[in-house]
């Protein structure tokens, strides 16, 4: 950039001093000579690619319209446009360049989660720095504080804060501690960690990341392509008519003058050069993609972003989607001589060496360390536990544990999971556990409503777990105990309603969802970092678990799409203006640098605006 930047501002003072020396020296033979030198230096790199590409069969190019626009221009002996059409096509390239940079600086940011090494835990407690790839699955690393943490594990010694942003565009760190899942692409921020390598390099989080980043532009949206195949057709033609521009008047009508009419098919050809929609359009969607990864959304092609603009229907999974998975206890109801406090102490007491997570939510919501004495632990598959607590036989499960131990129990119609609690044969309540909504759910929904898209929900869970959920969020339409197969038979009911010019977004997060975000229009894996189906099938990853970020992907959508129309109306508009007045000799090559350059840097310039989004 600053050899190019260099080479301008020479060509610039070159130029300036030729126009100085023409207007001294009018009939000298300097000041074509002036003209020439300044024309060398800024336009031998247009001149050289034009002609390599013509080598390559590619001939109707920008390259070629500017060399024969500029060449032509100077054997009419109008040196100071010739020199001008390619100094400003060349500062036109430099500020596209610059764009483009900016436009993938939010992305290539990303690549910094890249990790550069892992320091591998020898047998002899040595530690080794070797590259990511040669860590295997179950090897030991250490991670220092402010090192980037190379591979996905377990954390087995340790406590410390990370920063999760570049994967999540959460910006409050995470506490980590023994235990805890951690993810390759944070940073550790204060505490030194060992962990247990859980996945090798090239099947973790990072590396896939990384993947999707990389192909992130090779599937082109509709309105590229349009303009791929626009300007393979719309330059040979442009060319033609020019030639034709420039031969047939002055053999056909009286007076015409053939270097007056060669004049106009030059400034015909510097006007037709459709560098402002090759540029801008591409640009504009990168700049989409780049706004949206700036709030850890990944998107997989500009194809994707163009179809969220469309949404017609937005079908949601529940679990992990709209709720956060985490099964918390709702509700204790006594029904007996016990109070709550004792039923929720006999229910973990009883759960406590189970990892089932309605066992782990019952010893979250006790809040305190278990100190009776449990023996005789048996746990029925489906049914629930038995357990002695303190020399009281406790039962703890469903309705079906309490009709195999013959205990007369309360018949409960509530949405979630009910876990009745006996002792000593006698009925002594129950606890009502349900999944939690994510915080911002709610907001989600009421977006998408108010947006005019049609909500669904599809799941595998109980029709009266589905049917509280949706109500609460205000859901149109919910389908409960579905198989993954039932989801993508009623996806492809929900796709045959849509209108032809609507897009069914589907959003899910787990393995089961798969099938489905590969059959929608656009598949959004919601959660994705989880499971590595989701993100493999999915168009679109959502970092950060939270349902609200298809809200500002939708609203990055629309303005990335009405920014590129707004380009390719602006730009079609003026060059068919100016290429109608430059037939006509209304217009000279000053006004056809602006039809080109000028309106190139604009078109620029409004698909940055995208990246502004806030």
């Amino acid at each position: 950039m600053k050899k190019r930047v260099r080479r301008l501002i020479i060509s610039g003072v070159l130029f300036v001093a030729a126009l100085v020396t023409g207007f001294l020296m009018p009939e000298s033979w300097v000041k074509p000579a002036a003209f020439l030198l300044a024309y060398g230096v800024t336009a031998y790199k247009v001149l050289f690619k034009a002609v390599r590409n013509i080598s390559y069969g590619k001939i109707f190019d920008e390259n070629f319209l500017m060399a024969v626009a500029s060449i032509g221009a100077f054997i009419i002996g109008e040196y100071p446009e010739a020199v001008a059409v390619m100094l400003f096509y060349q500062v036109g390239e430099l500020f596209e360049d610059y764009a483009v940079g900016k436009s993938r600086k939010s992305i290539a940011d990303l690549m910094n989660i890249r990790p550069d090494y892992a320091n591998l835990k020898q047998a002899d407690g040595t530690v080794e720095k070797v590259d990511p790839d040669q860590v295997k699955p179950g090897d030991i690393i250490v991670v220092r504080p402010g090192e980037k943490v190379p591979l996905d594990g377990v954390v087995l010694t340790g406590n410390s804060m990370v920063d999760t942003a570049a994967l999540t565009g959460e910006s409050v760190p995470r506490d980590v501690c023994e235990g805890s899942e951690i993810l390759s692409g944070c940073i550790n921020l204060n505490g030194l960690l060992e962990v247990r390598v859980t996945r090798e390099f090239g099947e973790s989080t990072v590396n896939k990341i990384l993947e999707l980043v990389e192909n992130a532009t090779s599937q082109k949206a509709k309105t590229e392509n349009f303009i791929t195949r626009f300007a393979a057709v719309y330059t040979p033609a442009v060319v033609i008519t020019a030639a034709v521009l420039a031969v047939i008047p002055p053999l056909v009508a009286e007076g015409a003058v053939f270097s007056d009419w060669l004049y106009r098919a030059l400034n015909f050809l510097v006007v037709s050069c459709p560098c402002a929609l090759v540029i801008s359009v591409p640009l504009g969607f990168f700049g989409g993609i780049g706004a949206a990864s700036k709030i850890g959304v990944l998107v997989k092609g500009s194809n994707y972003l163009e179809a969220a603009a469309y949404a017609e229907y937005v079908v949601m999974d529940k679990t992990g989607t709209l709720t956060k998975g985490v099964f918390e206890v709702e509700k204790i109801m006594p029904r007996g001589e016990l109070g709550k406090e004792e039923i929720l102490r006999l229910a973990a007491a009883a759960e406590s060496n189970s990892s089932h997570p309605i066992s782990q939510s019952l010893l979250r919501a006790f809040g305190a360390e278990i100190t009776s004495q449990i023996s005789d632990v048996e746990e029925i598959a489906g049914h629930g536990v038995c357990a002695a607590v303190d020399g009281r036989h406790v039962l703890a499960g469903n309705n079906k544990l309490m009709e195999l131990k013959g205990i007369s129990y309360e018949e409960v119609s509530e949405a979630g999971t009910v876990v009745h609690v006996a002792a000593d044969g006698q009925y002594c309540g129950y606890i009502l556990i349900a999944d939690q909504l994510k915080e911002d759910a709610a907001h989600a929904v009421a977006g998408l409503k108010a947006a005019g898209i049609r909500t669904v929900m599809l799941t595998g869970d109980s029709e009266s777990a589905a049917q509280a959920v949706g109500a609460k969020l205000g859901i149109d339409r919910i389908f409960a105990q579905l198989l993954p197969e039932d989801k993508v038979r009623k996806v492809e009911e929900l796709l045959a309603a849509k209108s032809e010019k609507g897009r069914l977004v589907f959003v899910g997060d787990g393995i089961n969802d798969a099938p489905v975000l590969a059959r929608a229009d656009v598949g959004v894996a919601m959660g994705g970092l989880g499971s590595d189906a989701a993100i493999e099938a999915a168009d679109v990853v959502i970092m950060h678990d939270e349902p609200s970020k298809l809200l500002e992907l939708m609203r990055i959508a629309k303005k990335t799409l009405s920014v590129v129309r707004q380009n390719i109306v602006f730009a079609l508009g003026v060059k068919l203006l100016v290429l109608i007045l430059s037939a006509l000799g209304f217009a000279n090559m000053w006004a056809a640098v602006f039809a080109d350059v000028g309106v190139s840097m604009i078109a620029i310039i409004n698909s940055m605006r995208v990246l502004k989004i806030k």
